[in-house]
């Protein structure tokens, strides 16, 4: 995820109250927006009913609002958000709210895609169809070359559920594989092992001539860096689906 940043209370109030600027802008937004226990959309959501349900309708709200939509909230989630809102906060605070995320959400605004949704959630980009390999893959996965000099790495994301054959990286000396993972959730297994789950920050290396797949969860998008790493006489021979 993108480091938020902030300097409005500095640009604004830096002068007049600098022990509020510091406030708002290291430790509102520099600390506690970027705390990753809950994300960024959730967090979102959560500020904007805080502020409808005390009924702020200035331009705050419109900031969460725009905040909101560009980290993936649609407009068919803020209007249930508001909707929902409306029974517990009160109706005239919803339509103050409703009116200004007319604003933000226009009638052309498109839905986001799932995959548009979990692109906003990594740093790096999603690429094209991975067509090229669709046969050695269950499920639909993509392709983005991160580096193509020195050392090839490229972002592999796979849809949920979907996986890569079994496949052997082959190489006389040297060879193998790193796998990075950089969103979502998926798994690597070697031939014989248990599979491992793999998270944002972890890496898997792989030997030359080690039958393995990897992929996603079943129930989530997945991101991962592959990088190869140089031998003589390599080769990748793709195997069966895994079962």
């Amino acid at each position: 995820m993108e480091k938020i940043t902030q300097t409005a209370g500095r640009d604004q109030l830096g002068n007049f109250a600098p022990d509020f600027a510091h406030f708002n802008d290291d430790v509102l937004f520099g600390e506690n927006w970027n705390n990753t226990d809950i994300d960024i959309k959730t967090r979102c959501i959560v500020t904007v009913v805080s502020l409808v349900s005390q009924g702020v309708t200035d331009s705050s709200l419109k900031y969460h609002l725009q905040n909101a939509k560009n980290n993936g909230v649609s407009k068919e989630e803020i209007a249930a958000i508001l909707t929902h809102n409306a029974f517990y906060s009160g109706w005239p605070k919803a339509w103050a709210a409703f009116n200004m995320a007319k604003e933000v959400w226009t009638d052309n605004t498109p839905a986001l895609s799932d995959k548009e949704k979990y692109a906003k959630t990594i740093m790096f980009p999603i690429g094209n169809d991975n067509s090229a390999y669709a046969k050695y893959f269950s499920g639909k996965s993509y392709l983005a070359p991160v580096s193509t000099s020195q050392i090839p790495i490229y972002n592999v994301t796979f849809e949920p559920n979907c996986r890569n054959n079994w496949h052997i990286h082959h190489a006389k000396e040297g060879g193998g594989q790193m796998l990075i993972a950089v969103g979502g959730r998926g798994y690597y297994q070697e031939w014989g092992k248990e599979p491992v789950e793999m998270h944002p920050g972890d890496v898997i290396n792989i030997s030359a001539n080690v039958k393995h797949w990897h992929g996603a969860a079943p129930d989530s998008w997945f991101s991962h860096l592959a990088i190869e790493i140089p031998g003589t006489e390599t080769s990748n021979e793709w195997l069966e689906p895994v079962k």
